[in-house]
């Protein structure tokens, strides 16, 4: 089963690759398992007047946001049991405080 295009880009991209493999846009997509029916429409489509805006429009593309520094705000807890206290921070060991907790029960 051959596949339809999917959206502009793809058939854009269809056409690119025929075009770059110097082949017809229907044995290219008989060779790449593509819908050739489905794809000529897209040329057709594409080709007419009201496409070259659409042409103009940039494709959005994926940006990587990497944070600069890590913050340098440390948020503390106060833990207090009867009489006793526990401070922690953000960056305190879950098996630690179980283990305080624990002797402090002890007591």
């Amino acid at each position: 089963m051959q596949r339809k295009i999917d959206d502009e880009w793809d058939a854009r991209a269809c056409l690119r690759l025929a075009k770059a493999a110097g082949v017809s846009v229907g044995e290219w997509a008989r060779e790449n398992g593509v819908d050739g029916r489905s794809l000529n429409a897209w040329r057709i489509n594409l080709s007419r007047a009201g496409a070259s805006r659409a042409a103009a429009e940039p494709r959005p593309r994926l940006v990587e946001l990497v944070p600069t520094a890590p913050s340098r705000t440390e948020a503390r807890y106060v833990v207090h049991i009867d009489s006793a206290r526990i401070e922690l921070t953000d960056d305190f060991r879950e098996e630690t405080l179980l283990r305080l907790v624990r002797a402090l029960r002890a007591c």
